[in-house]
């Protein structure tokens, strides 16, 4: 009788691994739901439950580091200096940027001295800082076109001279940046 006892439960509990091999729902941990299982395809793995969100990084690998300020040692520095010459008109502009956030322009001899606000300032000081200025040519100038503005430009104990006529995005973006604080 023992024996009888033990096939029948073998014969029993091969059916009910049958039955869940084949047709028998299954619960997705994670979701809570019932999911039918399929006796070719094992069980779809339970997903890990999210974790906090890394730091990304500012900027990608593939591209170059942000630009951060330049420094600033005192009120009296002098960051940068742009005069601005030529043109149909015969243009003579200067713009200076100090230390202490005041910018100081000449136009035909007039003199005036005017004071960033605090983001400006660090706006200014951060075009100054891009990496991408390192790499822009002290002499950039289009030989062959006349009445172009002429910019020469003195920062970081370099002078630059160019008429815009060369694609370098951070000079352009200087260059720009200093001419709307000159008189229109």
């Amino acid at each position: 009788m023992a024996v009888v006892m033990v096939a029948g439960l073998l014969g029993l509990l091969g059916c009910a691994s049958e039955q869940g091999a084949a047709g028998a729902e299954r619960t997705d941990v994670a979701a809570g739901t019932p999911t039918a299982a399929s006796p070719s395809a094992p069980a779809p793995p339970t997903p890990a439950p999210p974790t906090p969100a890394s730091p990304t990084p500012a900027t990608p690998p593939s591209e170059s580091p942000r630009p951060s300020p330049v420094p600033v040692t005192g009120p009296d520095q002098l960051l940068v200096t742009m005069e601005v010459t030529g043109g149909f008109a015969g243009v003579q502009n200067e713009v200076a940027l100090r230390g202490d956030g005041t910018v100081h322009t000449t136009d035909k001899g007039e003199r005036a001295v005017r004071r960033t606000s605090a983001a400006q300032f660090t706006e200014l000081r951060t075009l100054l800082g891009d990496p991408a200025l390192d790499d822009v040519s002290d002499f950039t100038k289009n030989m062959q076109a006349a009445d172009l503005f002429q910019y020469t430009l003195r920062f970081g104990g370099r002078t630059v001279r160019t008429d815009l006529s060369a694609e370098e995005p951070a000079l352009d973006r200087l260059v720009h940046a200093l001419s709307a604080w000159l008189p229109k």
